[in-house]
């Protein structure tokens, strides 16, 4: 997040004229997980509900049926070629997703925050080594430009249309054959941010890359296109003085969102190492104990194969034990006394029958 004072004003030409102060949505706290998350959702709420439609059975028709005019061209079945997808949608599936409002204005406030980071700018693709200053911001004049070649000069005053000219560059053929209404594709440009428009819709709306946006409806498919975060912002005087009063403060909630406070990092001073090895938390840390080695406990031994787990889990299985071998001694015993005094009658009657 920022944390400069102020920021200064830009002329035409680039010159710095006067300052104003850094509003507070700057210093938000920038959440990737939060704007990937959001910016899936929203992406899917302007999606149409659409659907194909078979003739099925019962037109006594073939189940692939033929193209008319077409010879044996088939049609419909989706093993065809030209034919309708497997598992084709319904008109009935859920095609959009609801977004709480709180994580919405969390989303734009971190795309916000996240576009006043100069490093964070170039890492995303944006030409604005020559920039003077990010975030950028120029005279509320700006606002009454209707022309497109003003808009071109006053861009290469502030030594930002080398990202315009990045964006005609990368115009290409989208590959494939599914290109309807969607032949080109190119890269995303400034996004310039206004407070009342006295022609600059008109003026930037031809340039290639570039979209204008009112600073009360700022949006995080403009902010963080592609659920990307940061984007190269161009604000007005008068769009900037007036975000404080759209997003309110840390200390003051907004009058324009109702019960909404501008949200807060967990930690101010995000250097966690520094923190911990500082003298005020290492003086009542407690001294490191020794260290005790742990035997591998990842082995599973069954119960009732190892006698040691069996007695730890059940301690009267011992006794039971100890139960059954005094058992088989016994019948031990007794069997060897049974076996001598079958032997002794046998000699017995062995000596009766002789002759």
């Amino acid at each position: 997040m920022a944390s400069r004072p102020t920021v200064s004003v830009r002329t035409g030409s680039g010159e710095a004229s006067t300052s104003l102060t850094l509003p507070a949505v700057f210093t938000a706290p920038i959440r990737l997980d939060v704007v990937q998350q959001v910016h899936k959702s929203i992406a899917k709420n302007k999606r149409q509900p659409y659907a194909i439609s078979s003739w099925g059975t019962g037109r006594a028709v073939a189940r692939i049926p033929r193209v008319g005019g077409g010879g044996t061209h088939p049609a419909f079945g989706n093993m065809c070629r030209g034919g309708r997808m497997f598992a084709p949608t319904k008109i009935w599936h859920k095609w959009h997703v609801k977004v709480n409002q709180n994580q919405r204005r969390f989303a734009v406030v971190s795309a916000l925050a996240a576009s006043a980071l100069p490093s964070l700018v170039l890492a995303r693709g944006h030409r604005i080594e020559e920039v003077d200053e990010v975030p950028l911001v120029v005279l509320t004049s700006t606002e009454g430009l209707t022309k497109t070649k003003e808009a071109m000069e006053l861009l290469e005053g502030l030594q930002a249309y080398r990202d315009v000219a990045k964006v005609s560059n990368s115009c290409k053929l989208r590959a494939g054959v599914d290109e309807r209404n969607r032949r080109h594709r190119q890269r995303r440009g400034p996004l310039i941010v206004y407070n009342e428009d006295n022609g600059i819709v008109k003026a930037f709306r031809n340039l290639p890359g570039i979209e204008i946006c009112q600073v009360t409806r700022l949006n995080l498919l403009q902010l963080a296109p592609g659920g990307h975060l940061v984007r190269f912002v161009i604000w007005t005087e008068g769009a900037f003085a007036r975000l404080d009063e759209v997003f309110g403060t840390h200390e003051k909630a907004v009058l324009l969102k109702k019960d909404y406070i501008l949200p807060s990092a967990k930690i101010t001073n995000p250097d966690v190492t520094r923190l911990i090895n500082s003298d005020e938390i290492q003086s009542v840390v407690r001294p490191a104990g020794s260290k005790i080695q742990k035997g591998p406990s990842t082995q599973h031994r069954k119960p009732l194969k190892n006698k040691g787990v069996l007695f730890r889990l059940t301690p009267y299985a011992k006794t039971v034990r100890r139960q059954e071998l005094l058992s088989q001694e016994r019948i031990k015993k007794a069997g060897k006394k049974m076996a001598k005094a079958q032997s002794a009658g046998g000699a017995f009657i062995k000596m009766m029958f002789t002759p």
